[in-house]
């Protein structure tokens, strides 16, 4: 999901978004919706919230995270 869409959903919640990067802002979406702030942790490819709207770019993100470290 592209940043801008993000923010968008940001500003719905009322959650201020130019200050946070991807990760962090969605993680703050995540809690204002009451589900797991876990975006980009999904290391070993798995993620147990099939419906997730954030599952592609959350999988991509914690992948990148890994070859990282």
């Amino acid at each position: 999901m592209k940043m801008q869409d993000i923010r968008k959903i940001a500003k719905q919640k009322g959650i201020p978004s130019s200050k946070y990067n991807k990760v962090t802002l969605v993680k703050k979406i995540q809690t204002s919706e009451g589900n797991f702030d876990c975006f980009a942790s999904a290391t070993n490819n798995y993620c147990d919230q099939p419906d997730c709207i954030w599952a592609d770019d959350c999988f991509k993100l914690a992948k990148k995270s890994i070859s990282l470290s």
